[in-house]
Parts: C-alpha cells; structure tokens; sequence
C-alpha cells in the first residue's frame, strides 16, 4: 500500500485550491466565466440579459469570482467593465491539471 504524505490543511496552496474551488461552486459562476470568455468584456447589466437572475444577485457571483482572483473589474464611469484575469484563469488551469495528474496516478 502507499502510504500518503502528510498534508498540511493550512498549506497556503490548499488553502488557494480551496478558495478557487469554493468560487467555482455554484453554476452561475460557471456561466459567467463562459459568458466572460466569450465576450472578452461585460458589464454586470450584460450578464443580467443572458443569467435569469437579479443585477444584485449577478453582482455577488462576480464579487466572488473577483476575490478569487479569476475575474478583474475596470471601472468605467458608474460602471464596471468585467473580463477573465489571465494570471486566475492559469492558476486554475495548472490546479486542475496538477490535481488530475495526481488523481489519475492512483485511480484504480
């Protein structure tokens, strides 16, 4: 049997996977973020068009995918121009991709 190594809840990198995680965990997220890759720039009042959800409801989903680092905001006026932060969307491709490789490793 492998033994595994001892993991650290308090890692800062598991603590990052966890936070990435947690902001990809609802749908509506998702949808923004392939609303936002499609588009390369929206506005909250965009997404509002397209998601059958409320503005404040849309503006809480992009204030967590801000803090996670996966979306970036410029303020335009009175509003805000939303679009994906390349350094977000690589971090989470390389935890998904390192994730998957250690996975796929052990799977039986």
């Amino acid at each position: 049997m492998i033994q595994a190594k001892h993991i650290q809840l308090s890692d800062p990198d598991v603590k990052r996977s966890a936070e990435i995680a947690k902001a990809l965990g609802h749908p509506a997220r998702v949808a923004i973020l392939k609303i936002l890759a499609s588009r390369n720039t929206c506005f909250c009042g965009d997404i509002t068009e397209i998601l059958p959800l409320a503005q404040s409801t849309v503006s809480q989903h992009l204030k967590a995918l801000k803090e996670a680092g996966l979306i970036q905001g410029n303020v335009e006026g009175v509003r805000t121009c939303y679009c994906l932060n390349p350094d977000g969307i690589k971090e989470l491709n390389n935890l998904l991709s390192e994730l998957s490789d250690e996975l796929v490793k052990t799977c039986c």
